[in-house]
């Protein structure tokens, strides 16, 4: 048997050692074409970390990368501390994992597991059953966090493996928890209900675009891209068509018992986690004062609860779930701290103080003024997909919003405005390459079903594609909409 390249010891004996050196040398290049010591620092530890996430693991280069940043003389370790696990999207996925843990432990996700395999369309081949598990989520995501959303469907998708049998390191697994990565990210752009990226993006250009103008240039887009990722996922890893056995399918929805006490109240305690997450969203086209009272809690109030809730009532004397159990066996440890290491990599690049951002908008804003219409567009496309795939939504749209916005409004050119910030709204929630694009991508480049690597190629091969429809569809719509 081969042995695998990340465990080759001449490989490793070469590409560790490189990495690590790159992790500490850039901070010592002195400041240069507007870049400070630090600035290289940050660029440095960033591809020496990639590298070790794409070819060796995702578990202890996640800490290196922490503790590399540390030595950043105008980020510090308290930073990092701040930033990683300090963040409330550590804490959110954190505490959303207990509560989730707590709902795998009943009845419930198998319920609605078998209910989904049991839809005779989905049975008739494994090619239709992937298709309406993806769209399902498809449809789900244009109303709900993507992050939210992930954690919610994760456990469904590793039940219904188990209910159908289905190893996880089979193709068929890798292609429904990779389609459910890029659908979810897919979706969270294709509306800005519960999605804040695009509205960073419009509001950052300082222009008004109604909810209903948003969703006429990225639902097309996003579906377009939807059935692009389904063909090309089954294109590259080629499940077997008929491989799928339903037999004993039916079988076990009779055998399942009804839900217990302890189960009701779980289910209760869950469901009132989600309507927190996703109600007041609602309420921000209905009842403004309503969105703003629950929205100033962010997302982690309601896990925070639901965890509390968990461990505080108590059915037959013990508590529903306790933080111990929950931590040693409903917490993905290794992906979490991946997802810390990429949130402080997302700060430290987006510092003022390291001023990369500063760079950024100085230096390209110059260089673009007097390009024509058509290759600014490209540019600003290009800039954001290329961006949100490897660093902050957050800062992708953001950053090339105000690029854009500030040269096309200020200068003579034809390119479209409106349908140019739509575009870089949209592009910068299509993260689907690195583990440091959004937290649920790195949750999928840690699991036993893919890796770094899968996430990067089939994730960049879907870029292209995002980056293409955009040009060739988006922007076209765009002009018949502004």
């Amino acid at each position: 048997m081969k042995t695998r390249l990340k465990d080759n010891k001449i490989f490793r004996s070469i590409i560790i050692p490189l990495s690590i050196i790159l992790c500490f040398v850039g901070q010592f290049i002195p400041s240069t074409y507007g870049l400070s010591s630090d600035a290289f620092g940050v660029i440095f530890i960033f591809v020496g970390v990639l590298i070790l996430w794409l070819t060796i693991g995702i578990d202890w280069p996640s800490l290196l990368c922490l503790f590399a940043l540390g030595f950043i003389d105008k980020f510090g370790f308290n930073k990092v501390l701040t930033s990683s696990l300090g963040n409330s999207t550590f804490a959110f996925l954190l505490f959303t994992f207990v509560c989730t843990y707590a709902l795998s432990k009943t009845s419930l996700i198998k319920r609605v597991a078998l209910t989904f395999v049991n839809f005779k369309v989905a049975q008739k081949n494994t090619y239709l059953f992937i298709f309406f598990f993806l769209l399902a989520t498809l449809v789900l995501g244009l109303f709900i966090s993507p992050s939210v959303l992930f954690v919610v469907l994760l456990p469904i998708l590793e039940e219904i493996l188990n209910i159908l049998n289905i190893d996880k390191k089979d193709n068929i697994a890798k292609i429904l928890l990779l389609g459910l990565g890029f659908t979810v990210s897919l979706s969270s752009g294709m509306t800005p209900i519960a999605h804040v990226f695009p509205l960073l993006a419009i509001n950052a250009a300082n222009i008004e675009v109604s909810t209903f103008e948003y969703i006429a240039l990225a639902f097309p887009t996003g579906l377009i891209l939807f059935i692009l990722m389904y063909f090309m996922l089954l294109i590259f890893l080629r499940p077997k068509k008929d491989g799928l056995n339903f037999e004993n399918v039916s079988k076990l929805k009779e055998t399942t018992q009804k839900l217990t006490k302890k189960e009701i109240i779980t289910l209760i305690i869950f469901i009132s986690v989600l309507v927190l997450w996703i109600v007041p969203a609602l309420f921000e086209f209905i009842y403004y004062p309503i969105y703003e009272f629950f929205n100033k809690y962010g997302t982690i109030m309601p896990p925070l609860l639901g965890t509390i809730l968990l461990c505080v009532i108590r059915v037959d004397n013990k508590p529903l779930i306790t933080l111990d159990e929950a931590f040693k066996k409903g917490i993905p440890w290794g992906s979490l701290i991946m997802c810390a290491a990429t949130l402080a990599l997302g700060e430290a690049i987006k510092s003022q103080d390291i001023g990369l951002i500063t760079f950024l908008q100085t230096n390209l804003g110059n260089s673009l003024v007097n390009l024509a219409p058509i290759l600014l567009l490209f540019i600003f496309a290009l800039w954001a997909i290329v961006q949100t795939n490897l660093s902050s939504n957050m800062v992708t749209a953001t950053l090339v919003g105000t690029v854009a916005g500030t040269i096309i409004s200020s200068t003579l050119t034809s390119l479209n405005l409106e349908a140019t910030i739509c575009i870089v709204g949209m592009l910068s929630s299509f993260a689907f390459a690195t583990p440091p694009s959004m937290p649920h991508i790195a949750i999928i480049a840690s699991s036993e079903t893919c890796s770094t690597k899968d996430v990067f190629i089939y994730g960049s091969i879907l870029m292209i594609l995002s980056l293409i429809v955009a040009l060739l569809v988006s922007y076209p719509i765009g002009l018949l909409i502004f």
